[in-house]
């Protein structure tokens, strides 16, 4: 299914936004996710379904010095 991450449309494969993240290889406790606006804390990750043309920020940190 097509969404748009960070304002890119990519085509992904239907779940919830922590399976979605496990797609994309990306850990949960380093990426803060924005779902259609809204802000989901990582305890929600599981409960949130990504629906066709959901719009989907992530950002994740990155350490160093």
């Amino acid at each position: 299914m097509d969404v748009v991450i960070n304002g890119e449309h990519k085509n992904v494969s239907s779940g919830t936004l922590l399976e979605l993240l496990k797609e994309l290889e990306l850990d949960p406790r380093a990426v803060v996710v924005e779902h259609n606006r809204k802000i989901v804390r990582r305890a929600g990750l599981d409960g949130v379904t990504v629906n066709a043309g959901d719009a989907i920020e992530l950002v994740h940190f990155v350490g160093g010095g």
